[in-house]
């Protein structure tokens, strides 16, 4: 007898196998078969791989990544794939037993090397914060809110892809030198713009805990999350919803920062409680192409503007 999960795995494989039958030309075989689990490392290896690789992305845009369900056609491209590029540190939490079991190519964590933050390291006085109680601790995945840590992704994808591929890893390192000066400009950039907020402004709440990369470099306080921890699954309690109110209203902080793959109906309704503004970010992905976070480089720059108004108004 086969129990549901086994069922359901069987039927995605099948399912998989008729895809891939019906639409050969979806993967090109004369090009390195590339898969990134996020929009945002699927535009980080396309800058380095350009036009040598075939590269598809698992996430399409505004999926959650902590809660994004697999689909057949993500079996086909897993097993096909010579790399597979993902973020690591559990972001990617529904994908990890379907890309453990369809892998036949390498699988990477980009954020190798990357220094990493604990989830809830917030910056502040614990005088100044009511404690919810709540330990919630383990490495935060989000590192791409720093875009030193994208600098990595870059080195990480290129050493990659010219191991796998020698004959043109001149290119995919020029690709990654190349880029490697966007982002550092990107980052003066940001350290400008973020020079307009005063200090005692610099404070976020978010609806989850996304922004402590951000946060460390940029001179940030995170005073509160509506859901704690670096999933958006969790379930805050009531204790913890009010500790966040109190603490919303005693900094007279203006707005919740929400990003646009989640559900912002409990943030809908803090807002409402404190007299708050929800400004949205891109966080967990980038916008479609024709929107204002289509890069990676655009997304971070939509985000830093979005976030210097909010907290320089009146």
């Amino acid at each position: 007898m086969f129990n549901r999960n086994t069922l359901t795995f069987l039927l995605l494989i099948g399912l998989a196998t008729l895809l891939a039958a019906c639409n050969p030309a979806s993967i090109e075989p004369d090009r390195l078969v590339v898969v990134a689990s996020t929009t945002m490392i699927g535009d980080v290896a396309g800058r380095v791989g350009g036009e040598l690789i075939d590269l598809h992305t698992l996430l399409p845009v505004d999926a959650d990544p902590h809660s994004y369900s697999p689909a057949p056609k993500d079996v086909a491209l897993i097993e096909s794939a010579s790399l597979v590029f993902i973020n690591g540190f559990y972001l990617e939490e529904s994908l990890v037993d379907l890309i453990s079991a369809n892998a036949r190519g390498k699988v990477v964590s980009v954020s190798d090397g990357v220094q990493t933050l604990l989830l809830g390291e917030w910056d502040h006085d614990e005088d100044e914060v009511p404690d919810s109680g709540d330990s919630h601790a383990g490495v935060d995945p989000h590192v791409w809110l720093n875009p030193v840590n994208v600098q990595v992704w870059a080195q990480n994808i290129a050493r990659e892809l010219s191991t796998i591929d020698p004959e043109h890893a001149s290119v995919y390192q020029q690709n990654a030198e190349s880029y490697l000066t966007e982002l550092e400009s990107l980052n003066n950039w940001m350290i400008e713009q973020v020079e307009q907020i005063p200090e005692e402004r610099r404070v976020l709440v978010t609806d989850h805990d996304s922004l402590g990369y951000f946060a460390e470099v940029y001179g940030f306080r995170i005073i509160g999350v509506v859901v704690i921890g670096g999933s958006t699954l969790s379930d805050p309690s009531a204790q913890q919803i009010a500790v966040l109110e109190k603490t919303i209203e005693a900094f007279n902080t203006p707005v919740i920062f929400v990003g646009t793959t989640v559900n912002t109906q409990l943030a809908e309704r803090i807002a409402a409680d404190t007299g708050t503004l929800l400004v949205p970010l891109y966080t967990g992905s980038l916008s479609s192409a024709d929107g204002p976070a289509a890069s990676y480089i655009e997304m971070m720059q939509y985000n830093v503007n979005a976030i210097v108004q909010a907290l320089t108004q009146p």
